[in-house]
């Protein structure tokens, strides 16, 4: 009987993971696959693919710009996870050890659940050099105008700063949920053996954040790659390709060179390169592994 029970449940259990699987399927599965062989054809829209073995992946290797392309996503990722970390971690310390309030946590929520496109153009309207509010404040205190969209140095660091200011609510909310996690009684013991909270955040909260903290950092990491609605309201990957990342790039053979191939070998490579990333974070944050048990 138990036998007969315990299929029972794993039929049910099918049951309700078949929608989650035919999601997936049809929605991912299906067009990584079709990706993949696009990658190895000289697709372009304006006729029948035709297949050419590994040759895009050849000329992509060659290719000075897909290169270029990738160490502005890296420098922008450096940018993005370094300052959206470091202030998430700042939030939720403050969250778990002054006030846990709901409404303060509602409000750090509410620019993540603003959609991409509205935040570009808020900040190139904010930012803009010759009508932005903030070029106007600068001026006031004779500072002079700052071309944050339109200076190649400013550009980058600008676009990073725009996309902390809306994902690190989320992330300290993630942060927060897992300090929640930490026993309380760890801290009474410190406090009780003087140490402050500086030192008690180094010493406790840090260490028995790992598992969730290398989530976070392996979400950030992969959400930062594929950074490209900002860039293409407020920059459009200029100036001098100063903000052309990655999927900007991509974006760019695909639908304004129709070399659907070759952006499709730039994706799989793009795909296998966070792979590579992924797994090496996970494996030196020891992201299983819990100070906890």
């Amino acid at each position: 009987m138990a036998r007969v029970s315990k299929q029972d449940d794993r039929r049910v259990a099918w049951w309700f993971v078949a929608p989650v699987l035919v999601g997936f399927a049809v929605f991912y599965a299906y067009p990584a696959i079709r990706g993949a062989w696009y990658s190895l054809t000289d697709y372009t829209m304006l006729g029948s693919p035709g297949f050419v073995g590994a040759k895009n992946y050849t000329d992509l290797v060659a290719d000075g710009q897909f290169w270029s392309s990738l160490l502005v996503t890296a420098y922008y990722v450096v940018l993005n996870i370094a300052s959206q970390t470091i202030l998430a971690l700042g939030l939720a310390a403050l969250m778990h050890r002054l006030t846990r309030s709901v409404v303060l946590r509602a409000t750090l929520l509410v620019p993540w659940l603003v959609p991409n496109v509205t935040i570009g153009l808020l900040w190139m309207w904010l930012l803009d050099t010759n009508l932005g509010l903030v070029n106007h404040l600068l001026h006031a205190i004779g500072l002079g105008p700052v071309g944050f969209f339109t200076d190649a140095h400013w550009a980058m660091p600008t676009v990073a700063g725009i996309n902390t200011w809306a994902y690190t609510g989320y992330t300290a909310l993630l942060l927060y949920a897992g300090m929640l996690q930490i026993p309380q009684h760890l801290y009474e013991s410190a406090a009780i053996d003087g140490a402050g909270e500086v030192r008690m955040f180094a010493r406790i909260t840090v260490p028995l954040l790992r598992p969730v903290l290398a989530l976070v950092l392996v979400v950030s990491l992969i959400g930062s790659f594929q950074i490209f609605d900002t860039v293409a309201v407020t920059t459009k990957g200029g100036p001098v390709s100063a903000t052309r990342v990655i999927y900007f790039y991509i974006y760019q053979q695909a639908f304004t060179y129709f070399h659907m191939g070759y952006a499709a070998a730039a994706a799989v490579f793009l795909a296998l390169i966070l792979g590579v990333f992924t797994f090496l974070q996970l494996r030196l944050l020891r992201a299983s592994r819990s100070d906890l048990a």
